[in-house]
């Protein structure tokens, strides 16, 4: 991630706080992966709870060959 700077640093608090590691308003910049993750789930439960459990997709299942149609006769060279 490229960040802008300036002579003494990083032109913006954030961006200092985001490359030391440090708080920015009272948050962490670093960890938004996991915030973004819990933020997730706690609205699914939530939509679960207002409309009942989530229905899962049905799963087709690939269709299966004819095993007529897995051995075909080889054709054989014939010699001339």
């Amino acid at each position: 991630m490229q960040l802008t700077s300036a002579k003494d640093g990083t032109a913006h608090p954030r961006h200092r706080a985001l490359l030391d590691g440090t708080m920015y308003r009272g948050r962490s910049v670093m960890d938004k992966a996991s915030a973004r993750a819990l933020r997730a789930k706690k609205s699914s439960t939530r939509r679960e709870q207002e409309s009942g459990p989530a229905k899962e997709k049905a799963v087709e299942e690939p269709k299966k060959v004819k095993e007529e149609t897995k051995k075909l006769p080889k054709k054989s060279k014939q010699a001339k």
